[in-house]
Order: structure tokens, then C-alpha cells, then sequence
């Protein structure tokens, strides 16, 4: 008791007497009764920015879907026009005023503000007045205000709102009004963005996904293998360093580095060229054109850098693996496993003639052993991903805004996997002498994440061969494969070694006793919960189920990046759950932004699946409205406290 007067004390300083609790009260009732906000969940970005950002400002289709519903009586040519303001304001005035007169103009920002206003109104009803004015900008915030919250219908406000509307075009401030009003309506459409994994690699620009998720509020992230490998290069693991940057001149995107995050790869470039310039280096010749390396000299340099950074990444997994026998990653040790003479290597007793024997900073006495130019280079890296400023923001954002999985609103959401064993029990990782599975592992790999990374600046960190582990090893519930043949498909022609077998939570996740399983573990409510995935790209057009299980799992990697252009004709799907349903959205291909502006058409994005709720969904039952409902039982026990005279009210002399 005596704690629980010491919390209303210090509570009482915030909410000093009856009227004010019990305002604050009436507010958070009336909070809890109002509708749920918009959830968007996308994932599997890998630094497709030009598409992830087209997916923010259009809010997976919801602002043109509402668009549609508000004026249906409107052209289709009239509506997309209204959504090409909202989303790009800038380049659509622009547009206009290179291609109209001006009082063309006048007429057509008049009608496009018009109709703004009425979207508006629409949008800010399931939002309470004071959250409204938090969202407005400041320079227009009164005057966005009186208009949405005013009716022009009205006789005795038709020349008020007129006159402000005029205001505005009298004054020159149309444009400038615009554009603040069309981010209002972006920044309200949506209440929440959840990115289930995968923001980093690939695409050629993680570090402007970063910078743009960064501004945002109401973001939160499942750590997906590839941001794992982002985090543990930004914690100094080196074995993360070599693989980030291998993957990097793989999809030939090293600009991202050297241009994005101002990371100098010189001496690898020089280490490459020393050791690998006369090597055609074909196995590592990269897959993407890149933005920058496109002529063939361009690419063989690229593939120079490409082999001499994998040789060094295979080097440093070998300790990583030899320190962690608990990790079951042995079959991953390969370079002693080749015979440098006749240039064959041997995989589970067979083998294999080597497409590439060009092996130069190897030792076959001692394959594993970093010569001396590698191990400059991966310190030097090492110290310039530890010190470099952009790179340390994100990681800190990720670590802040991110977790390997979460639940929220009822729902589960993790990127790839809960591991399975071929028995359907739950797969099991030692941990510090310990067996951690189910919910227990995602918990003890998310603790060992943090703590490598809150002492990544100390000279023995344990904690960072984790990384390593969550990246591509059979435990991993952000892998979701039995091991990963990278080695393999760089090296050897029979594709029969390249095979990655999937963990056996693909094969049962949808039987009925294992899903009871999950969520039993993971205290889910059978009837309403779902679980959303991403990392294995599934397209909907040719077959492949995306929503699984009697509408329990939703799988939603639609393959955004360009990369999975031959897997999937889509551009990525969203996930959208508001007040009334749960929708499922695939998006045709993204190409570029300024070829939709020109035609003022947007991409297709279609619902291919609508699920609704029984009842329309509140706020008192989502996860805001549970510690809404917290504050609501604290604030009933202060009012008590005042009237019993336990705790004094604190007038003040105003």
C-alpha cells in the first residue's frame, strides 16, 4: 500500500486536483470508443526505395480506395488527378503551371484543395480532435482546422469558409497549403506501419529506406536475416561486414556503401586487384546492373571485389563455428574440404570439380587464415562501420523500433520461422548450457542481439558470432532452412548441392495441433489471432497460396525488390487491417514515379482477399486501448484518493 501511495503522489503532480482527473477521465472513455486506426504491414523491402516510398505516400491504395468512396460521381481521370496531388504535390504543380495558363491553374488548385478538404474530413473522424491538431503543421494548423471542422453546407459559415479559401489564393500560400494538407492526409491514413523484416540488401538503397523510416512515427519492425546482418556489421561482427558487402557487389549496389552511408572500400578494391586482377572472376560476375558499375570493365571490377570478399567472409565463419559447436553449422566449414591441386572439393563424401580454382590468398595448409592484406582491410572496415554516423543511427533505430517478433492487436508477427523438427515438435537451440525453442528462442536470440549490440564497442564480444547464427544457421528463426549453400553456388555446377532445405515449419505450419502448438507457446487466442510472415516470396497470380491456414497465417512477401522479377510477377503485397476487415493487397510492379505522374495513373493494386471482423474493432481492443484502460485504473484510483482525503488535491494560486 505504501507504494501505491508513493505511484498516486508522484501521479498527483501531473493531474493536481479532482477536475482534472476527472477530465482526463471523460477523455480517455471517450478515446477507447472510437474506432481503430489503420494498420498497414508490408515486408521483404530490400532497399527498393522509389516502391516503399510510392507504398507510403499512397498508403497501399487506401488513400485512392477512400477517394473512390467519397466521390463516386466523379471521373475516374478527376479522381486519379486528386490522388497524384495528395501523393506527389510538388511535381503536380509543377506540372500544371508548365502546362496551363494561369488561370487554368487557379481553377484546377481550387478544385484539387476543395476536394482535399472534404478527403479529410473524412479521414480525421476516427481520430479525436487533440490527436488532429498533433498531426496539422503548425503554419496552417487553425486554418486546416476551421475548414474540416466546419460545414460550408451552412448558410451562415458558406462565407466564412469561402472567404478563408480565398484567403488563401489571396495571399499566394495555395501551394504551400497543398502540400502541408496533402501530408496530413498521408500522415493520417494510416495509423500504423508495421514492416515484418527485410528493409536492408538487394536494392540499391537501404540507407534512404532507413532515413525516410526514420522521420516516421508509429513504425515498428521485425528483424528479418537480412537487417540482422545490417545490425551485426553495425555492432563490428567482421564475418557481417564481409557478408553485407558481399551481398552488396553480388546485386552490383556497392554504391550503396560507398555513396549512401560515405563507406570507403578502396583498400578492398585494392586488395581485389592486387590478388584477383587477372582473374575473370565469371562465378562472381554480379547479378543487377546497379546504378553505377554497367560497363563490362565495370562489372569484372565489381566481381574482383565480389570473390575477394567472399574468400574473406568464408575465412572469418570458421572461428565463428569452431567457437559455437552449439550452433550445428559444421557443414559449413568448406575450405579445407578442397583440393587446391586437382581443384575439386568434397561435400558429405562426393566429389565435386570447382567451376573456379583461382585461389590466391589461400593457404592449403591453412585455408582459414586471413593473409595480412585481408586482415587490414577487414580491421580497417571494421573500424569505419563502427565510427560511421548514418550506419550507427539506423542500427540504434533498429534496436529502438525493432524485435524479432510482436505482438500486437492480437497478432503475431515474425519474418520467417518458429523451427520445427520433422517430429513437429519445436526445434531446439543450447544457449549457455541451456534449451531455449518456441517463444523461449526468439526471447533468448533478441537478448543476445542487444546486448551485442549495447557492447559493441568493447574487444571481446561473444554476443556478436549470434549474428552469424540468426543469419543463416538451422536454428534460426529468421533463416527458416537447414543451411545455407553459399559456397556451393559460387563454386560448384551440380546444383544438386545448392539445395537449401526448408525447415518442416513450412511443411505443418498449417495442421491444426501444430498451430495450436504456436499458439499456445505464444499466448495467441486461437479464434481471432494471425500470424504475419514475409520472407519466403509467394505470388498469388500463378497459384501460390499467400493466405494459409483458415485465414490464420498471412505469408505477404510478394517480392518488392527487382530481383525477384523472375519468381514473381507482382511488385509486393500489403497487409491491411482497419476497423471493419483485414485485406489483402498485391501491387503491380513499381517502375518509376515520374512515369506515373505523367499519366496521373497508379499502380494496380488489387484486393485479393477480404476477410471481415465479426464486429467493427475499437480502440478498447487493441494494444493501445489495453494501456489506455491502465491509465483509465490508475487515474479511478487517484480520484479515489482525493475524495477519501489520502491524497491532497495541489491548488495553485491561478
Amino acid at each position: 500500500m505504501p507504494y501505491q501511495n508513493k505511484y498516486l503522489e508522484l501521479l498527483s503532480k501531473e493531474f493536481p486536483t479532482v477536475q482534472t482527473v476527472s477530465s482526463e477521465l471523460i477523455n480517455l472513455n471517450a478515446i477507447l470508443n472510437l474506432p481503430k486506426g489503420t494498420e498497414v504491414f508490408i515486408t521483404d523491402i530490400h532497399g527498393e526505395y522509389d516502391a516503399f516510398n510510392h507504398y507510403l505516400k499512397n498508403a497501399s491504395g487506401i488513400i485512392k480506395e477512400k477517394i473512390d468512396l467519397i466521390f463516386p460521381n466523379r471521373s475516374e481521370e478527376e479522381r486519379n488527378r486528386l490522388a497524384f496531388f495528395i501523393y506527389y504535390p510538388t511535381d503536380m504543380l509543377n506540372k500544371y503551371r508548365n502546362q496551363t495558363s494561369e488561370k487554368q491553374v487557379t481553377q484546377i488548385l481550387r478544385e484539387q484543395l476543395m476536394q482535399m478538404i472534404d478527403l479529410a474530413k473524412h479521414i480525421v473522424t476516427k481520430y479525436t480532435k487533440s490527436k488532429v491538431r498533433k498531426s496539422l503543421p503548425n503554419e496552417f494548423s487553425y486554418v486546416i482546422q476551421e475548414l474540416i471542422y466546419e460545414s460550408s453546407s451552412h448558410e451562415d459559415k458558406e462565407l466564412y469558409y469561402q472567404a478563408i479559401i480565398d484567403a488563401i489564393f489571396e495571399t499566394k500560400r495555395e501551394s504551400k497549403f497543398i502540400l502541408e494538407l496533402s501530408r496530413f492526409i498521408r500522415k493520417l491514413a494510416v495509423d500504423r506501419l508495421h514492416i515484418v523484416g527485410d528493409i536492408f540488401d538487394r536494392g540499391p538503397s537501404p540507407h534512404l529506406v532507413m532515413e525516410k523510416i526514420y522521420k516516421m512515427k508509429n513504425v515498428d519492425i521485425q528483424w528479418g536475416n537480412h537487417d540482422i546482418s545490417f545490425l551485426g556489421a553495425a555492432c563490428g561482427s567482421q564475418v557481417m561486414i564481409a557478408n553485407t558487402i558481399r551481398i552488396a557487389a553480388r546485386y552490383n549496389n556497392l554504391d550503396c556503401f560507398e555513396d549512401g552511408y560515405g563507406i570507403n572500400l578502396l583498400p578492398l578494391a585494392r586488395l581485389a586487384e592486387k590478388f584477383y586482377g587477372d582473374d575473370p572472376c565469371i562465378p562472381f560476375r554480379p547479378k543487377g546492373i546497379g546504378s553505377r558499375y554497367q560497363k563490362d570493365e565495370d562489372v569484372g571490377f565489381v566481381a574482383r571485389i565480389h570473390k575477394a570478399i567472399s574468400i574473406i567472409q568464408f575465412k572469418l565463419e570458421y572461428a565463428v563455428i569452431q567457437r559455437n559447436p552449439d550452433f550445428e553449422m559444421g557443414d559449413r566449414i568448406l575450405l579445407d574440404k578442397i583440393d587446391y591441386k586437382q581443384g575439386t572439393i568434397q561435400i558429405e563424401g562426393q566429389n565435386y570439380p570447382l567451376k573456379d580454382t583461382y585461389f590466391p590468398t589461400i593457404n592449403p595448409k591453412s585455408p582459414f587464415q586471413l593473409n595480412d592484406e585481408e586482415l587490414d582491410v577487414i580491421n580497417h572496415l571494421t573500424l569505419l562501420f563502427l565510427h560511421n554516423e548514418m550506419l550507427q543511427k539506423h542500427a540504434r533505430y533498429l534496436i529502438q523500433n525493432g524485435s524479432i517478433y510482436l505482438k500486437y492487436n492480437g497478432n503475431l508477427l515474425f519474418h520467417a520461422a518458429v523451427p520445427l523438427q520433422e517430429d513437429r515438435t519445436f526445434q531446439k537451440l543450447k544457449v549457455d548450457g541451456l534449451y531455449y525453442y518456441g517463444r523461449s528462442l526468439f526471447d533468448v536470440c533478441e537478448r543476445k542481439i542487444r546486448h551485442a549490440y549495447h557492447n559493441r564497442y568493447e574487444k571481446k564480444n561473444p554476443d556478436l558470432d549470434y549474428f552469424l547464427m540468426l543469419w543463416q544457421g538451422g536454428s534460426s528463426p529468421l533463416f527458416g532452412k537447414h543451411s545455407m549453400k553459399t559456397l556451393e553456388r559460387y563454386f560448384i555446377a551440380d546444383k544438386g548441392t545448392h539445395e537449401e532445405i526448408i525447415n518442416p515449419y513450412y511443411n505443418y505450419r498449417e495442421e491444426e495441433k501444430v498451430l495450436k502448438m504456436i499458439y499456445d507457446d505464444f499466448g495467441l487466442n486461437f479464434e481471432k489471432s494471425k500470424m504475419i510472415n514475409g520472407h519466403v516470396p509467394m505470388d498469388i497470380t500463378k497459384g501460390d497460396q499467400v493466405v494459409l491456414a483458415n485465414k490464420r497465417i498471412y505469408s505477404i512477401d510478394g517480392g518488392m525488390s527487382k530481383e525477384y522479377s523472375d519468381k514473381t510477377s507482382i511488385g509486393g503485397y500489403s497487409l491491411i487491417s482497419d476497423s471493419h476487415a483485414y485485406f489483402l493487397v498485391s501491387h503491380e510492379r513499381f517502375e518509376t514515379y515520374e512515369k506515373l505522374i505523367d499519366m496521373e495513373r497508379d499502380i494496380v493494386s488489387i484486393t485479393r482477399s477480404e476477410e471481415l471482423n465479426h464486429r467493427r474493432t475499437y480502440v478498447f481492443d487493441t494494444n493501445a486501448g489495453k494501456e489506455i484502460q491502465s491509465r483509465i485504473d490508475d487515474l479511478t484510483q487517484l480520484l479515489k484518493a482525493y475524495r477519501n482525503g489520502t491524497v491532497k488535491e495541489k491548488y495553485t494560486d491561478e
